[in-house]
């Protein structure tokens, strides 16, 4: 999992109220650190160019940095002897072994980075991705003291430069509204944030945190103004009753509510990077504003804001570089989850471009080929049905249809021989009625229509005759 969403938080005008249930972070001095922007890399693909191309577009682009999620010997191999520099990481599966184990934390440097350093520009190690959100609560506990170890042998192997952290997602807050009521979550403010900021500022290096204004503006657009989240709003102001400090903008709100919430644990002034963030291009049905016009709108303009010179900061940290990277490099047809998990790439798998983009920052948007129009800014209303995905693996699917037809409430009775909906020898036909029967019981309990990407849902009634397939209704 590269990032998580279910963090949410709403905002909506000056008459109205707003929060939200994540975070991010900012702020900078222009003279340490570029303003350059950088490229999440992710390889959950079966369909994705080699590290050698993938290395050449991601320079076509424009980027300067680039993050993988992993340490891929071929990927960093595809990276010697470019400028680009470079971040990557140890899976949070390895965080608990390394944390007591410093042997182990050193073999990790000699087998990940030694091979590759100075030719390969490492500069930043994240030590597990958003484990807070997305790993069992054990592991938790192991962050701070697997950087330690990590931090450690990096020293050992005289390699001080490289800047050791982890990534959180917005969820790691407690409370977020107003923004200078940024406060982190009571079960891991003093056992793991405290001391990971305490490490974070000692080191000297940066508060690694993802950063979407999607998630939040599609759970409740109704209050949340689009042109609030795309930077282009020119009415609506939030004006914080506590700091005074004013936004004209969803990111920034976001991004100072952590601020506000280090300075309450002590340390005001750890730096912050945005590890990710970026807009989907596409998603299911039932995802609104998840489509080219406002993917492209957003990242052309967070990157705008991004580079801007002299650098223009959030209201808490105003004239800092934000140092950044945009998520991500492809769509990748293998991430779990909602239809948005695998539309976020400004290329396709074939390397074209989903939209045209430039990391630099230097390219007009008049110099872009027109977007086409968004037609999914409002809620899709109406009926959807949840059906097997085309050209999928008939093993995986019949696991998938008894694993579905094995949840009880009669979901497959219909299908069964003799029966209204059944058709012998269609495997398609029958699982995808038993994913439109259990998604229609189970979604208000948190079933989705995916099945291990086998599913996926259609405005388009499946029924025919006397066999009518269940529904869900938005």
């Amino acid at each position: 999992m590269e990032h998580s969403y279910l963090h949410f938080f709403w905002v909506t005008n000056v008459s109205s109220c707003i929060w939200f249930f994540g975070c991010f972070d900012i702020w900078f001095s222009g003279g340490e650190i570029s303003s350059q922007v950088g490229i999440n890399y992710g390889q959950l693909g079966d369909n994705l160019p080699s590290p050698e191309k993938s290395v050449k577009l991601i320079q076509s682009i424009g980027a300067k940095r680039v993050t993988i999620y992993d340490a891929n010997p071929d990927i960093l191999n595809a990276l010697r002897g470019t400028d680009l520099q470079v971040s990557i990481m140890v899976p949070n599966q390895h965080l608990t072994n390394i944390s007591t184990n410093r042997k182990l934390a050193d073999s990790w440097i000699q087998s990940n980075v030694l091979p590759f350093y100075p030719k390969v520009k490492i500069r930043y190690l994240l030590v597990g991705n958003e484990v807070i959100s997305s790993s069992p609560k054990e592991i938790w506990y192991s962050i701070v003291p697997a950087m330690r170890k990590i931090k450690n042998a990096l020293n050992t192997h005289r390699l001080n430069k490289i800047k050791v952290g982890t990534s959180m997602a917005m969820d790691v807050l407690e409370s977020s509204f107003p923004p200078s009521n940024g406060t982190f979550r009571s079960d891991i403010a003093d056992p793991i944030v405290k001391p990971m900021l305490q490490f974070l500022s000692r080191t000297k290096s940066f508060y690694f945190l993802d950063v979407y204004p999607y998630f939040p503006w599609s759970t409740d657009s109704n209050n949340i103004n689009l042109d609030y989240a795309f930077f282009v709003s020119r009415t609506i102001k939030y004006t914080d009753p506590v700091s005074n400090l004013t936004y004209s903008n969803l990111f920034d709100q976001m991004v100072d509510s952590v601020i506000f919430a280090m300075e309450k644990l002590g340390y005001p002034d750890v730096r912050i990077w945005i590890a990710e963030t970026g807009w989907p291009n596409a998603g299911d049905i039932d995802q609104i504003g998840a489509n080219i016009y406002n993917a492209a709108t957003y990242n052309r303009n967070v990157i705008k804001k991004l580079t801007a010179k002299p650098p223009v900061g959030t209201p808490a940290r105003p004239g800092r570089v934000l140092p950044s990277f945009i998520f991500a490099l492809y769509n990748e047809n293998q991430k779990p989850g909602p239809g948005t998990e695998r539309h976020f790439g400004l290329l396709y798998p074939n390397g074209s471009n989903v939209y045209g983009i430039d990391l630099s920052g230097k390219t007009p948007d008049s110099a872009y080929e027109p977007l086409p129009k968004p037609t999914n800014n409002e809620p899709y209303k109406g009926k959807v049905w949840c059906v097997a995905a085309r050209g999928v693996n008939a093993s995986e699917l019949g696991s998938a249809l008894s694993y579905a037809c094995s949840q009880g409430n009669k979901t497959c009775d219909p299908i069964q021989p003799g029966k209204e909906c059944f058709k012998p020898d269609s495997l398609v036909w029958h699982a995808s009625y038993a994913f439109s029967s259990y998604w229609s019981q189970f979604k208000k309990t948190g079933a989705t229509c995916y099945f291990n990407g086998l599913a996926t849902p259609t405005a388009k009634d499946p029924s025919f005759g006397r066999c009518k397939f269940p529904s869900v209704t938005l």
